[in-house]
């Protein structure tokens, strides 16, 4: 890693990672939600409705990927990152927003550190550069916006 490029910036706060992380999580779903509720029958019971929404685990998780891809390409944020003013660069392209593959590659493993008990997430708690394993693996860092 290029330690230069890390030192020009100003690393995110764990805290604003952790309240854009919420924020993301909240719009993800209440869309989830809004999907769902078109399924919802008067007469499901709780445990139907559970079924229902772990039917629908593979499409969140695919609608969490393009989020995360589509906002990080275009703006360098999600909505959480821009309500916190923070956005993510790319090692090798500092001065511009992620190209498609490092997006894309961060959008995944995002989703492999939510499933692994959210261990890739805590581990940025630990990481001299707050990186999660989502950035490692992606060449990454969030910074202040």
């Amino acid at each position: 890693m290029n330690d230069e490029i890390i030192l020009e910036y100003q690393l995110a706060s764990t805290w604003k990672r952790s309240w854009a992380f919420a924020i993301d999580q909240l719009l993800l779903s209440l869309l989830l939600s809004i999907i769902l509720f078109s399924y919802v029958r008067p007469d499901m019971g709780f445990e139907e409705i559970m079924a229902l929404t772990q039917r629908f685990i593979g499409e969140y998780y695919l609608l969490c990927i393009a989020y995360q891809t589509l906002f990080t390409l275009m703006y360098g944020a999600s909505l959480g990152k821009m309500a916190m003013k923070i956005r993510v660069i790319e090692l090798a392209h500092p001065q511009g927003h992620p190209q498609f593959w490092s997006a894309l590659n961060r959008a995944v493993f995002r989703i492999v550190s939510e499933i692994v008990v959210y261990l890739g997430f805590i581990w940025a708690f630990f990481d001299p550069f707050r990186r999660s394993w989502h950035d490692l693996s992606a060449r990454t860092l969030v910074i202040d916006a």
